[in-house]
């Protein structure tokens, strides 16, 4: 058994093609992730960083003009314009968001739709909502309107983008959660090349194991030892490579991390193994196969557009329960941004059942092989 340890431990790690999908490529997504859209928002303490929005304002009337100064320096960078006209220009350049027109009645003008144009109507609205409340405090009840305008000073300081666990992310963490559950998912291929030679009629090896008077679940489960510390090592150094070189945070409960980089692992290698061993198709064929049922359901839960597992959620939740990449990116969620621990809970042990029912197929996939000769 340590001849086959061994034996298993280096043929694999020097497998370059295979490394390269369980390892590289994985790495090189989250490398392609971070200058895509990673480096927009995120910092290594997972704080997003706000960028004020630029706007010009005409016709400063005393109480709006107030209400826009609350904001400066905050959500909003007021420019200073010397007309109307060079407030225009300077919209047509996209240099300004929009213009505030603070006249008896407030107004804005954009010159695109947009985030930062949703967030300048959303000021304005909010604005003519607060000073229609309080003149109709000041006509009934006038002896509250000096709470009422306090109360409205300080609604600002009452919202704050957070997380359940008091950590606030940028939502483009969610793409590095879907990738990490890929390339757990990519330790298929480590499966489905060790069960290949594990074949008595195509490889040596194969050929040795199947006169040995080892229990066949004894040699798959060496086999999974193997093939689940390595990608175990090879999940924790894109989960390094991440939170330390990238500098993405992927929360702060280390141990659950490791808990979940390792279910993670082993589901990979479980699922690989059973796809392995229960098809009989040529070496490349499996291959090819195997970056459909990897990317796949890494498609489902998010990996290339975010809100696929969300639609997925509330048209056909029951995909998302069985698709091992998103339960584990609901995993690195209910870690990292949740902090819901029962959820939590769940996505763990959906994933030992799952390992179990793929290394039943594995077991089930190679018990029945039988050999005239060799």
């Amino acid at each position: 058994m340590l001849f086959l340890f061994k034996y298993r431990f280096l043929q694999t790690v020097r497998d370059l093609p295979i490394m390269f999908w369980a390892l590289a490529f994985p790495l090189i997504l989250a490398t392609l992730f971070y200058f895509s859209f990673g480096r927009a928002g995120l910092s290594a303490t997972g704080e997003s960083k706000w960028e004020a929005v630029k706007v010009c304002v005409i016709d400063h009337s005393p109480a709006f003009s107030s209400f826009l100064q609350s904001m400066d320096g905050d959500a909003l960078n007021i420019l200073p314009s010397a007309s109307e006209k060079e407030a225009l220009q300077m919209l047509d350049e996209g240099t300004i968001a929009g213009i505030y027109y603070a006249g008896e009645t407030p107004s804005l003008t954009v010159g695109r739709n947009g985030l930062n144009e949703s967030i300048l109507t959303t000021m304005l609205d909010t604005y003519n909502q607060n000073a229609a409340i309080l003149k109709k405090i000041a006509e009934t009840h006038p002896e509250n309107l000096p709470a009422a305008i306090q109360s409205s000073q300080d609604y600002r300081q009452l919202v704050y983008e957070t997380t359940l666990g008091g950590e606030t992310l940028d939502p483009s963490v969610q793409y590095f959660f879907a990738l990490i559950a890929y390339a757990c998912l990519s330790g298929a291929f480590l499966g489905v090349r060790a069960s290949f030679d594990s074949q008595a009629n195509l490889t040596a090896l194969g050929a040795r194991r199947s006169v040995t008077p080892t229990h066949k679940l004894t040699l798959i489960l060496i086999d999974m030892l193997v093939l689940v510390t390595i990608h175990f090592a090879n999940i924790m150094i894109l989960t390094i490579y991440i939170g330390n070189v990238l500098g993405i945070s992927l929360g702060t409960d280390y141990t659950s991390l490791l808990l979940v980089n390792f279910m993670g692992s082993l589901i990979g290698i479980t699922m690989g193994l059973a796809f392995g061993s229960l098809t009989k198709l040529s070496l490349n064929i499996k291959m090819s196969l195997t970056v459909v049922i990897t990317l796949l359901p890494s498609f489902l839960a998010g990996l290339m557009f975010a809100n696929m597992k969300n639609i997925i959620e509330q048209h056909v939740p029951f995909i998302n329960r069985i698709n091992p990449a998103a339960v584990l990116s609901d995993a690195y969620y209910c870690m990292g941004v949740y902090q819901d621990m029962d959820r939590f809970v769940r996505c763990i042990v959906t994933l030992v059942i799952m390992s179990i029912l793929f290394l039943t197929a594995a077991f089930l996939g190679i018990r029945r092989e039988r050999y005239d000769s060799i």
